[in-house]
């Protein structure tokens, strides 16, 4: 059990970071937005699996601080996508509602499910009129809480403090605002409109990273960003319809985060992205999450070989179809087969977490199996 006087995490964390050997693989359960539980129940069940009583205990972990020290998990996650309050925001129904942006969601039994944008169809006159949030409407307390949590995990424990990224990504808002067909549309067809949209986007962002980093930034050693760009197969657009479009404003995003904190950043793409990976190393990203091995191209040994010593890799193990299955020879198995593509013991660069949030299907077994193995791999124990 470490303490906050302990430095090893956070000095492992700098070993992968420089792409050195570490005495262990560095593990993520909970620590980004991407690396997480889905079900409240199985973070429940996941507790009384392992032999712990009662509910977790009330701190400022966003996860059961018993199943983290349980693994020695090596991150703790701050802070939040800020939300907003404004004269759109409305409840529509048990099922349905509205956010400050106006974008219509609907749950669709397990998720809340884009269902129609505000900007849809949306002409640049459109686009030059719409209000986006502002800092005023951020609710009274919320940036005071994402500031003292961050604070606290930072002087009071040993672990590597995550900064959750406050605004969404520029395509990800863009596409939610007018729906993917019409943003599909624009770039191939209207590329001021899309240059206007992306730009109003990443000003409202901007301010928000001013106010946010410049509370939290101080207390934070990574913060992440999502902003979805492939899918199974391949990116949503060709990579140079992508570095025309989409890098230029996300460069700018990484350079504007970085005047209000030292933390590494780490992004989120999704998908089939191996084509874009060396675009990302180019405008900042520090960590990529995540290996998705399913898609094409992203198989851990081959991103290994073509960019281990370039970028720090975030997650991997299969959760599509190897921790579903519910076989822990399997899992354990998979935790092997990845450490080994990954090597981190012998030069840093690979922190382990499954490959995405890990949904209703997995069990705790399941879960169990996974961090037993990456805990105490076979030939370290």
């Amino acid at each position: 059990m470490t303490t906050k006087t302990d430095s090893l995490v956070r000095e492992r964390f700098r070993l992968t970071l420089a792409h050195q050997p570490v005495d262990r693989c560095p593990i993520d359960l909970g620590g980004t937005p991407q690396s997480t539980v889905e079900s409240p129940a199985t973070v429940a069940a996941l507790a009384k699996y392992l032999g712990f009583a009662g509910p977790a205990p009330a701190d400022y972990d966003k996860f059961d601080r018993r199943i983290l020290e349980h693994w020695d998990v090596d991150f703790r996650r701050a802070g939040a996508l800020v939300p907003f309050v404004t004269e759109r925001s409305q409840r529509v129904s048990e099922t349905e509602h509205v956010d400050a942006y106006g974008i219509r969601h609907r749950f669709g039994g397990v998720y809340w499910e884009i269902a129609e944008g505000p900007l849809r169809n949306a002409t640049k006159d459109d686009v030059v009129a719409y209000e986006l949030p502002t800092i005023a409407q951020i609710p009274a307390g919320v940036l005071d809480d994402c500031e003292a949590r961050a604070r606290a995990l930072f002087h009071d424990t040993p672990c590597v403090v995550v900064g959750e990224h406050p605004v969404f990504g520029v395509l990800a808002l863009a596409c939610w605002l007018c729906g993917y067909d019409h943003i599909l549309l624009m770039l191939a067809m209207d590329s001021e409109f899309i240059h206007r949209l992306f730009a109003k986007i990443l000003e409202f962002q901007k301010t928000v990273i001013r106010v946010y980093y410049g509370r939290l930034g101080p207390f934070l050693h990574l913060t992440t960003s999502g902003d979805d760009f492939g899918t199974q197969h391949g990116p949503f657009m060709s990579p140079p319809r992508w570095r025309e479009f989409v890098k230029p404003y996300m460069r700018d995003r990484i350079d504007y985060t970085a005047r209000f904190t030292d933390a590494v950043y780490m992004h989120h793409p999704c998908g089939a992205v191996s084509a874009l990976i060396p675009d990302l190393i180019q405008i900042g990203v520090r960590i990529l999450n995540p290996i998705q091995p399913a898609g094409a191209g992203m198989a851990p040994e081959r991103l290994k070989a073509a960019h281990g010593n370039e970028i720090v890799f975030h997650g991997g193990l299969d959760t599509q179809e190897g921790l579903p299955s519910g076989d822990p020879l399997l899992i354990r198995q998979a935790v092997e087969n990845l450490l080994a593509a990954m090597h981190p013991e012998d030069d840093g660069g690979f922190i382990f977490a499954p490959a995405h949030n890990l949904q209703t299907d997995v069990s705790p077994a399941s879960i169990a199996a996974m961090y037993d193995a990456v805990a105490t791999p076979t030939g370290h124990a």
